[in-house]
């Protein structure tokens, strides 16, 4: 039985059949592909309509509602939960048995529950930066591959839809569902420590742990979309998802032994000037912020800690007459901005060239 689309054009509007659809809707057609055919169904000439859900939010929802129900996602879910409520109570702990009359005055109890601990278990932002790329390169190594195994690709793009809504919806859905999950996170541990400690917090605090949140989600929307662009550019969803671990582990654990070496072998003498041991340093800064995990663990640190004034090493005409007083919100925020501008740019080539790879390739 042949696959043939009917358009009847009546009083300048368009109704779109399938006969799959009409004969039946569960043989072959997926429900998100009839979901678009009955939505964008009517329009007029002025392009006006009435109680239409555009296409390219029909593909959001399925993709969001596809990441909703699976296990992988579930099973990641309650790991990082676990990992969230494990790392509060260690904060507690460590709060409740450190609290002296110098840590009243600082204050900062409710930045305290993200990154305090007492040895047990790494504090909360270290899991979000060990988990978070787990989290991108789960929910994206499969964006596009899946479709081509499956042989629906081909029948999503003859539907009357621009070509790059598919993958545009495929980023759109899953961010949505990581900023869902940071947002909850958030104001879980927000709530938890109001409860606990008694305390509210201020304002400074609230608008860190909001800038901590929304650092998170742009950390992991990086491996989100290199996972994306590597399920672009690869055939099987196995392939992609051990490449782009491989990528996590060499950034994480090889590029640190691979820099240490590196040091080793161009360290200045004990006969080496002030200024080659200072221009020795920042070569080493320089090559260790090229990782994605460095640049999101100096932001975090800066923004979760205002007594951080500097991630750079400093001289002693520039310690020299400093006032020890934590920073005010605006200024850790413009200390941290080359980390954010980088995290950002890295986030846009890696979605660029997947998007670019998409819309060249070849679908049959």
């Amino acid at each position: 039985m042949n696959c043939t689309t009917v358009i009847l054009r009546k009083e300048n509007k368009i109704t779109i059949f399938d006969n799959m659809q009409l004969i039946d809707n569960r043989w072959r057609m997926p429900r998100f592909l009839t979901d678009i055919s009955n939505r964008i169904g009517t329009r007029s000439d002025t392009g006006e309509s009435s109680g239409v859900t555009h296409p390219f939010w029909v593909i959001v929802q399925k993709e969001v509602a596809d990441h909703v129900r699976s296990w992988r996602f579930k099973i990641l879910l309650i790991l990082i939960l676990m990992t969230c409520l494990g790392s509060l109570y260690t904060s507690i702990t460590a709060i409740s048995e450190g609290t002296t009359s110098s840590n009243r005055e600082t204050g900062f109890f409710f930045l305290k529950l993200l990154t305090l601990s007492d040895g047990s278990l790494p504090p909360f932002h270290v899991f979000i930066g060990f988990l978070g790329p787990l989290l991108g390169i789960v929910m994206g190594f499969d964006a596009i591959n899946s479709e081509k195994s499956r042989g629906t690709l081909p029948r999503v793009m003859s539907q009357p839809i621009h070509r790059d809504y598919l993958i545009n919806a495929k980023f759109v859905g899953a961010l949505i569902v990581i900023s869902t999950l940071f947002f909850a996170l958030g104001f879980l541990v927000m709530g938890m420590g109001l409860i606990i400690i008694g305390i509210p917090p201020s304002a400074g605090e609230f608008l860190r742990i909001i800038f901590f949140i929304f650092l998170s989600i742009l950390y992991v929307a990086f491996w989100l979309n290199l996972a994306i662009l590597l399920s672009v550019r690869f055939r099987q969803a196995a392939t992609s998802a051990m490449t782009s671990i491989a990528v996590w582990l060499f950034f994480t654990v090889f590029y640190q032994i691979f820099l240490n070496l590196a040091s080793r072998a161009i360290m200045p003498s004990e006969t080496a000037t002030p200024e080659q041991i200072s221009n020795y340093q920042n070569l080493m800064y320089d090559l260790v912020r090229i990782l994605p995990s460095q640049l999101y663990t100096d932001a975090t640190t800066t923004l979760l800690m205002p007594s951080v004034r500097s991630l750079s090493p400093l001289t002693m005409d520039q310690v020299y007459g400093a006032i020890p007083a934590p920073l005010p919100v605006g200024q850790s925020i413009l200390l941290v901005w080359p980390q954010l501008t980088g995290l950002i740019a890295a986030t846009v080539l890696c979605f660029a060239l997947s998007y670019v790879s998409f819309m060249r390739e070849e679908i049959r």
